[in-house]
């Protein structure tokens, strides 16, 4: 164990017991009393509910991620890293062959050791709290394309990867970021016709009261679109969800079946608004800059560490690779890694904030945002009262009360 193990080692432990913490005072913070805003949204017996359900998924998540942290370090300590690199170079296939089989054997592990995690939770937790509506033909479906398109993009991006930092030298990192910025642009333009209607069915929303609404919203604030589609959520989870896709004219609105399902025209216009803000406040462009550059990033430093003798000394490793430095530099990276999620996901709850003012600037109904978020944290017995904790490590979005509160302050200035 060198410096560079005790680090990975340290980091693995500390980032598990900050979770813990975040965890144990995430429970303590949840026992109080329905906060007045949410009272007849919430009856007793929901808000019970949510605090229940909020205890359940916090063991489980933890029991989950202790058994992760477990599993790894077992394979690490007795050799695993090692012994699979020697099975896999004695069957006499050339470097990428190797290289690919090595990561891609590595990833089946993990995705077995979690999936009995994913079934409980799936069949047993959100059957247990009416969310469920996945079947066993849905879920092995979903396994089975997953797969599929695992073996169809993510191999021939991970052949290229490794090709890039055998046989170009220094300037590998540049040209594989070059490289992966473009196949990811073209992966977004192709998604939402190619890659998404594999797993759920979109269909184009009827004319009625909901489409003049839209089109409306759309043509005042000069957003284009090219469809609004209905997607059969509902086959899976009875939460509900809204999204965009695609690029310039070519944005498309996806509702889920359950969305429109519980929610008042004004409502789902509000929704839509918000995510409109998102646009317009050019957090779609922010957020899509700072991914590229981080992966920019992450490629200059895997350089830097590429065919560490000392790296490999961390692992028990004999012989050097590309492939043996793509997975222990990514370890190695976790710090890194970490701070960096706290600080975007700092930025994603401005962009929130931002994108709720948006819509509360531009609908016509000005509570009608925090009226849709009341209803959906109610569908999916989401946590009222977080703790600022784990809200700094964990959320993405402002916990769904201050986003009210913040609404309802602005509602009355426009109003």
């Amino acid at each position: 164990m060198n410096g560079f193990g005790v680090v990975v080692l340290v980091t693995l432990l500390l980032t598990f017991l900050l979770k813990v913490a975040a965890d144990l005072l995430n429970l303590r913070d949840s026992s109080g009393d329905l906060p007045v805003e949410f009272e007849g949204v919430y009856d007793p017996e929901d808000y019970r509910k949510s605090q229940e359900y909020l205890r359940v998924t916090t063991r489980f998540s933890l029991a989950a991620a202790a058994f992760g942290l477990l599993l790894l370090l077992a394979f690490w300590f007795v050799g695993g890293f090692e012994f699979l690199d020697r099975f896999l170079r004695g069957l006499g296939f050339g470097v990428i062959l190797t290289g690919v089989l090595y990561i891609v054997a590595l990833v089946i592990l993990q995705y077995l050791a979690a999936l009995p995690f994913t079934i409980y939770r799936t069949f047993v937790i959100e059957e247990r709290f009416g969310f469920n509506k996945t079947t066993s033909a849905v879920f092995v479906g979903d396994m089975l394309k997953s797969l599929l398109l695992a073996a169809l993009i993510g191999v021939p991006a991970l052949v290229f990867l490794l090709a890039f930092f055998t046989f170009v030298g220094a300037s590998a990192w540049l040209w594989a970021w070059v490289a992966f910025v473009l196949f990811s642009l073209v992966l977004q333009y192709v998604a939402p016709t190619l890659i998404m209607p594999m797993f759920n069915r979109f269909e184009p929303l009827g004319d009625g009261p909901l489409r003049t609404a839209i089109l409306t919203y759309a043509a005042k604030t000069g957003f284009p679109l090219s469809g609004i589609f209905v997607i059969d959520g509902s086959k899976r989870s009875s939460k509900a969800n809204a999204f965009f896709t695609g690029f310039g004219s070519r944005k498309r609105i996806a509702l889920f079946d359950t969305l429109i399902a519980s929610h008042t025209v004004d409502e789902l216009v509000a929704v839509l608004a918000h995510e409109i803000g998102h646009f317009k406040k050019g957090h779609v462009v922010i957020n899509m800059v700072l991914g590229m550059l981080n992966l920019g990033f992450i490629f200059y430093l895997l350089s830097v560490f590429m065919n560490n003798r000392l790296l490999f000394d961390a692992f028990f490793m004999t012989d050097l690779s590309v492939y043996g430095s793509l997975v222990f530099f990514m370890l190695l990276f976790t710090p890194a890694e970490f701070l960096l999620s706290v600080l975007l996901q700092m930025l994603s709850r401005r962009h929130e904030y931002e994108a709720d003012a948006y819509a509360v600037a531009t609908a016509d109904r000005k509570d009608a945002l925090a009226e849709a978020l009341k209803k959906l944290s109610r569908s999916s017995l989401s946590n009222l009262t977080p703790h600022p904790f784990y809200v700094f490590l964990n959320y993405s979005h402002p916990p769904v009360l201050d986003r009210v509160r913040r609404i309802q302050r602005l509602s009355a200035v426009e109003s």
